[in-house]
């Protein structure tokens, strides 16, 4: 028996201190925030000052493939872009060229109306459903998940939280890895082949390969 015990007194313990994580989980959220927003990037036409865009964004983030299929862009050309995803290319960058059940007035309605519940407005000059705005989007939800962390705003984070889950499963998912596997199949430019698989991979696997 201790001593504190036998003598009926409370033990004297050095108190541990709290770490607060949330510094470590908002980083985690704002790396998958810039991988989202470089993987829509990576779909989108190379314009001026697309390039530059890809090269600064991808030295901020952790996955290495991505930060491959970011170099391989220096290759990129308007062309071999429209002819495979632009809008007579062979294949569709829209989530209503992959889901031909779903009414596309209905998912573009349902696109907006997540949009505007988070104040998000698409930066290209794309759809509501193209790849590039709705890989936008989920990284903007990471951005303002992360946020909410660092607030310690709980009830803020877990709604965001839930509303890219939801997202997730209802739109870029099910739309992604089709648009991937025929990006893919299609022996494109080696910059989206790259980026495909690499979309692929972390929709699969729930992996963000953030290191």
């Amino acid at each position: 028996v201790g001593c504190c015990a036998r003598w009926g007194i409370t033990c004297w313990r050095p108190a541990v201190p709290k770490v607060d994580k949330r510094p470590a989980e908002a980083r985690k959220l704002l790396a998958e925030a810039a991988l989202w927003r470089l993987t829509g990037l990576l779909f989108q036409r190379p314009v001026s000052g697309w390039l530059d865009e890809v090269r600064g964004l991808s030295r901020e983030v952790g996955d290495r493939a991505l930060a491959e299929a970011a170099e391989l862009a220096g290759s990129a050309d308007e062309g071999t872009y429209l002819a495979l995803l632009g809008p007579g290319g062979s294949v569709s960058p829209r989530e209503v060229g992959h889901r031909p059940t779903v009414d596309p007035g209905r998912l573009l309605a349902d696109l907006r109306g997540f949009y505007r519940a988070f104040a998000f407005t698409p930066r290209s000059e794309d759809p509501d459903d193209h790849i590039v705005n709705e890989a936008g989007f989920y990284g903007y939800l990471r951005l303002k998940e992360a946020y909410a962390v660092l607030e310690g705003d709980d009830e803020a984070r877990s709604v965001t939280r839930r509303a890219a889950e939801e997202f997730r499963r209802a739109h870029l998912e099910e739309f992604a890895l089709a648009l991937a596997a025929k990006i893919e199949a299609s022996d494109a430019a080696p910059y989206l082949t790259a980026s495909a698989a690499d979309l692929r991979r972390r929709l699969g696997g729930l992996d963000y390969g953030v290191v």
